[in-house]
């Protein structure tokens, strides 16, 4: 076992950990809060997501391993082996870098930090409900997008750590 070897390994790990967290959202947590008000649906999620806002340790450790173990595999993967045998792990590595973690900070984040700032008691019903259509139907979109690709990318690893 070499060193791409087990940045591949890693990869896998922390791509899968963050690739399943994003499917347990997409089908479990928002089509669960989706059963509630409006109001109850907006304070679930401001909660739920106030606890990645805080920093939870062990979530930004898998997050971040994730970006790290990735740009490391491309990098000992051009070192090791040379961008002509390796593409396919460069490619992989941009499609998550831009599909997962891209589509994180473009859109989820600024969407999390609105609803964070939305102050649910002083609105009314009509706002509230505008608010979550928005909030919802944009989120759910671009989850689907990022959580296919993390899947798609921890399954490309997981191949091309088999056939090396």
């Amino acid at each position: 076992m070499n060193l791409l070897d087990i940045s591949l390994i890693f990869s896998i790990l922390f791509c899968s950990l963050v690739g399943g967290f994003i499917f347990t959202y997409a089908i479990v947590v928002m089509p669960g809060l989706s059963n509630l008000n409006d109001k109850d649906f907006l304070r679930a999620f401001q909660v739920t997501d106030a606890i990645i806002q805080n920093k939870q340790p062990l979530f930004l450790f898998i997050w971040i391993g994730s970006i790290v173990a990735i740009l490391t595999t491309v990098l000992v993967s051009l070192l090791i082996v040379g961008l002509k045998e390796t593409w396919l792990i460069v490619l992989n590595g941009v499609a998550y870098l831009l599909g997962v973690q891209g589509i994180t900070i473009a859109i989820h984040i600024p969407l999390n930090n609105h609803i964070q700032k939305l102050k649910i008691q002083e609105q009314i019903d009509k706002t509230l409900a505008d608010e979550r259509l928005k909030f919802e139907t944009k989120w759910n979109f671009f989850n689907t997008i990022r959580t296919g690709i993390a899947i798609s990318v921890s399954g490309l690893l997981l191949i091309l750590l088999t056939i090396r």
